[in-house]
């Protein structure tokens, strides 16, 4: 079984920062593409930040330039550097992966169960 464990949300002030981490465990081949997305209460879950296995990134335009989302391919990790973070922020993160298993030929798509993010005085 593939496992996506997110960690790092909490409550911090508007203007502070955060770091998210998601873990990935269990059976598989690769990695090919992660990612974080949230959900604000009352809307859709959006796409935050995604990152390809080659590196490469991109953004929601809301979180532009305030956002960085990095891996560590050795740890099978992926983190989400929040900064500047303003109310409008706060959601409930998730992380999310395109992952082969070792019990498939082809990707699947994982979700973990969410970190919850709240940006308030």
């Amino acid at each position: 079984q593939v496992q996506l464990v997110e960690s790092g949300g909490g409550l911090v002030q508007p203007g502070g920062s955060l770091r998210l981490s998601c873990e990935v465990s269990g059976s598989f081949y690769s990695i090919t593409l992660m990612g974080w997305y949230r959900q604000a209460p009352g809307k859709e879950r959006e796409l935050v930040a995604r990152i390809t296995s080659g590196g490469s990134t991109n953004y929601a335009d809301s979180v532009q330039g305030r956002f960085t989302i990095s891996r560590d391919n050795a740890k099978n990790t992926v983190y989400l550097e929040m900064n500047s973070l303003k109310p409008e922020d706060t959601a409930v993160y998730y992380c999310n992966g395109l992952i082969t298993p070792k019990t498939a030929d082809w990707a699947v798509d994982y979700w973990g169960k969410g970190t919850l993010v709240t940006v308030s005085s």
